[in-house]
């Protein structure tokens, strides 16, 4: 029930904050794509977690989250104010983390190719970093020796348990790129012994993948790991392993507005098959990412023509591969929902005609979806956003949103035919039933994307040309 009200919440959000947008000029003949965030949905997944997890165990818990999911400054000082810290991959996004004022014992450098100098900048900040391989435990060795550090050291380990129906999201197959493979021969035997011989490692870190993987896999994996803490820390003798950082990866449900699996499921699941993991021993670190942020981003576009090709019905609008990557070049793992407003941003299609706010009408709409393409601006024959989609008919003016698009689509712009970056833009209710709006992140100029291809040295490579013309002839 919880979960039904959620997703009527949701919706009624989204279909206000559309009808802002455009009246605040925020999507516009000028302004054709934006991206809106709810700013209450974020926080409320973020409690979501820390309840999930706080229901089931006392032990310090630190929910890191995935800058590479969203990496934008305000929402990961939103998501630091709410409780959370950060698990970083590079030195952007450390750089990201602190620009947002995440202390460092709250960040977790992961990465599996960390250079000396990353390592070292971690060190000295006292970053918790888990090492990905022996050849970067024997990096740290160095560097332990030669300086003090507060960093918490661990390991991470691939447990091999399998993939789920994405592979390339699948980090615990058996040749996984990440951590050190558990049941390649003799790999068990020594990280076992990499503990013992450095008493500095205290963290153990696994995780086994995000979208497309079952909860089950999930916690089988979490398992394994715990399971060769146990064993290191009874040939240790002590508890040298004291932080199990068990990932992320709960995955989202595209389909609907429903918020699926939850928290409180996976923290239960993990409760009832490892309960070893919440007795207090351990203190935990989880990795989420896109369950946090996904269900709370909408990009919303202009139709800007409409055409019929081979008989099927295209619309083309300002939303495409720029924006949602991973959908255009693999939509059979990435399908996302169209939603179809008027130009006025009033929803289409979902039970009443778009008349004049000011009329006093409140016309039934008779609407028969069409089936049609949503195609974005993209100058290549791929760049669709749905395919054979059963939507209102779209008109030139009208607009689509894209829901679900949070994590990984609008926060990670993808340059092709210079487009720009379109503004992100935070929404809240007002008390007086409105909706306020604040820039995440300003759309990008044009000058901006000159500047970034080398705009201030359009000479450089004529200078360069060696002697005697072109071909050095």
């Amino acid at each position: 029930m919880a979960s039904s009200l959620g997703s009527d919440r949701r919706e009624r959000a989204r279909d206000r904050a559309v009808r802002a947008a455009v009246r605040q000029g925020l999507v516009s003949p000028d302004e054709p794509v934006t991206a809106l965030l709810d700013t209450d949905g974020i926080r409320a997944s973020a409690a979501a977690l820390t309840s999930a997890f706080a229901a089931v165990t006392d032990a310090p818990v630190l929910h890191a989250f995935a800058v590479k999911a969203a990496p934008l400054v305000p929402v990961l000082r939103l998501l630091y104010e709410a409780g959370l810290g950060v698990e970083v991959a590079s030195p952007g996004e450390l750089a990201l983390a602190r620009a947002a004022g995440v202390p460092p014992a709250r960040t977790v450098l992961d990465s599996p190719a960390k250079t000396p100098a990353e390592l070292r900048h971690a060190l000295a900040l006292g970053i918790a970093v888990n090492a990905d391989n022996f050849q970067e435990l024997a990096r740290l060795d160095a560097l332990v020796a030669s300086a003090p550090t507060a960093s918490p050291l661990g390991l991470r380990v691939n447990p091999q348990i399998g993939a789920g129906s994405i592979g390339a999201l699948s980090t615990a197959t058996a040749t996984s790129k990440f951590g050190v493979a558990l049941r390649d021969e003799g790999a068990r035997e020594a990280v076992v012994q990499a503990y013992l011989a450095r008493p500095w490692l205290t963290r153990l870190h696994t995780h086994t993948g995000s979208q497309g993987i079952p909860l089950a896999l999930m916690a089988e994996g979490v398992g394994a790991a715990y399971a060769l803490a146990e064993e290191i820390n009874a040939k240790a003798g002590r508890q040298q392993i004291d932080t199990l950082d068990i990932g992320g990866g709960l995955p989202v449900n595209f389909a609907s507005d429903e918020e699926t699996p939850t928290y409180a499921e996976y923290a239960a699941l993990l409760a009832s098959t490892v309960p070893g993991l919440f007795d207090g021993r351990y203190a935990l670190v989880t990795e989420f990412g896109r369950s946090l942020l996904a269900k709370h981003g909408t990009v919303v576009a202009r139709v800007e023509y409409t055409k019929t090709s081979g008989g099927r019905p295209i619309a083309v609008t300002h939303a495409g591969v720029q924006l949602a990557t991973r959908t255009v070049y693999a939509p059979e793992s990435w399908p996302l929902r169209i939603l179809a407003y008027d130009a006025e941003g009033r929803p289409r299609g979902r039970g009443r005609e778009a008349v004049p706010e000011d009329s006093g009408e409140e016309v039934q709409e008779v609407v028969v979806d069409v089936v049609q393409d949503v195609a974005g601006p993209a100058c290549f024959a791929g760049d669709l956003l749905a395919v054979g989609r059963s939507l209102p008919p779209l008109r030139p003016g009208d607009l689509v949103a894209v829901p679900d698009t949070g994590a990984y689509y609008f926060a990670h712009h993808y340059a092709y035919n210079s487009l720009p970056r379109p503004a992100v833009h935070g929404f809240t209710p007002t008390d007086d039933g409105g909706i306020a709006f604040t820039t995440v992140r300003r759309a990008q100029t044009l000058d901006e994307i000159v500047a970034e291809s080398g705009g201030d040295r359009p000479d450089a490579l004529l200078r360069a040309a060696p002697p005697g013309g072109p071909m050095g002839a």
